[in-house]
């Protein structure tokens, strides 16, 4: 209730020739959730039907993972595709007769040959101690290349056995309906997104309500660039901050010794959440530049109040960012820090705009001021020319009958009626304020 008192208070402060009372505030507040609601509504059906196309988006940001994994402990010249299908093969000879494997490898290219005998020779030296493995690279007369490849390969964690790609990749349901569930949520987020610009102009409405028809204009170019911070945030976060975060988060637990068997609805909870969270960290310009539009904000309390609002920041960025780490914190609250910073530097041309403005509107009142002041003179003088008229007035009209009798001389003394009765030839008008008199 205290939010909807201070946003109502806002609209009022917006628009303070029309402000309404508390139930139309509410009225407003309806119709504004009834257009959102039909939008995700529209919006989420239509990405529905996409939603193989969105768990494939979605699904990429772990095959990163464990391209980094791959990389990270295989040399330079083996690919981790090339890799994983040695291991297959290695895998599937087990089982077979010595002349059976050997006719199963000879249907392979020589390089691949090479890497299921090296990743034969990996899952003997995993089972060896330590100090035995040269012993034992020196009796099977192996390449030297191969030996030290191998020995960084078992350094770094490599083993024949587990296939990191597949208890990442291949996430596990654990209640029957989870699967649905989660294709009814990524068509939802999706909708978030197709529909933003659509969301912000509803918000944008009810908030600032009875825009001019110039205001009007400047909405649509708002709105784009509201869209635009969304899309990069989006972007940021999907193909630069969520794949270094699953490999942080994915290493952390290698190096725990814990497996990685992660839960498709845990991943796209966390993937969903993490994107849309900064893609709409990314929106502080377009919401301070119209706190600054409207008054509440300005260059000066920014400016001075630096500390207190990247302060307040990183508190938001702790309580929105999906994970409770402190890295997760840090790639949140650093892009809207420096947003932030660039907020204080647009309210400052802002303001350097309108004290311009202002300085240009005052020069040309002082110049229509001393312009204004030559034009009265000249009437002046042509007023001085026109002739006087004293019927014009009472006292002229006075003046005038009292220069007439002392020109004729002096009149016969009137009687008592006639005294109190004006002349006949005045006029009526004339007779009625003498009469007064």
């Amino acid at each position: 209730m205290f939010l909807l008192k201070k946003v109502f208070q806002l609209r009022d402060k917006a628009n303070p020739d029309n402000e309404k009372p508390f139930l139309d505030h509410l009225e407003d507040l309806r119709v504004m959730v009834t257009r959102i609601v039909i939008t995700l509504l529209i919006s989420m059906i239509v990405c529905f039907s996409f939603q193989d196309d969105l768990m494939a988006i979605l699904k990429k940001p772990v095959e990163q993972v464990w391209l980094t994994h791959a990389k990270g402990i295989l040399p330079e010249e083996i690919k981790p595709d090339e890799w994983e299908q040695a291991k297959k093969i290695e895998r599937a000879a087990i089982g077979l007769s010595p002349e059976s494997g050997e006719y199963l490898l000879s249907q392979f290219d020589a390089k691949t040959q090479r890497l299921v005998q090296m990743v034969r020779m990996l899952r003997a030296m995993a089972v060896l101690p330590v100090e035995k493995r040269p012993a034992f690279l020196e009796f099977s007369k192996a390449d030297p290349v191969v030996t030290q490849a191998l020995a960084v390969m078992l350094e770094k964690g490599a083993s024949p056995d587990i296939d990191p790609r597949g208890n990442v990749q291949m996430m596990s349901t654990l209640k029957p309906t989870e699967g649905f569930m989660l294709s009814m949520k990524l068509a939802f987020f999706a909708g978030i997104i197709v529909a933003f610009p659509l969301l912000l102009m509803f918000i944008l409405q009810f908030v600032l309500p009875g825009l001019h028809s110039h205001e009007k204009r400047v909405m649509w170019p708002a709105l784009a660039i509201g869209f635009g911070l969304f899309l990069f945030g989006v972007a940021f976060a999907y193909f630069f901050v969520l794949p270094r975060a699953l490999v942080f988060f994915h290493e952390w637990s290698l190096k725990l010794g814990v497996s990685n068997d992660w839960r498709i609805g845990e991943y796209i909870t966390f993937a969903t959440q993490f994107t849309l969270l900064f893609g709409l960290s990314f929106e502080l310009p377009v919401v301070v530049m119209v706190l600054v539009k409207i008054g509440l904000l300005g260059y000066e309390s920014m400016s001075r109040t630096r500390a207190y609002a990247i302060l307040a920041i990183v508190v938001v960025a702790a309580i929105i960012t999906p994970t409770p780490d402190a890295f997760t914190l840090c790639l949140m609250a650093a892009p809207m820090i420096l947003l932030y910073e660039g907020c204080i530097w647009l309210a400052w041309l802002d303001a350097r705009k309108l004290r311009r403005a202002e300085e240009a509107e005052e020069r040309e009142r002082m110049e229509r001021l001393l312009t204004g002041r030559d034009e009265p003179e000249g009437g002046e003088e042509e007023d001085r020319g026109e002739p006087w008229d004293p019927s014009s007035s009472e006292e002229g009209w006075k003046a005038g009958q009292e220069g007439e009798t002392s020109a004729e001389g002096p009149a016969e003394k009137p009687t008592e009626d006639e005294s109190d009765d004006p002349p006949e030839s005045i006029p009526d008008e004339e007779k009625r304020r003498m009469s007064d008199l």
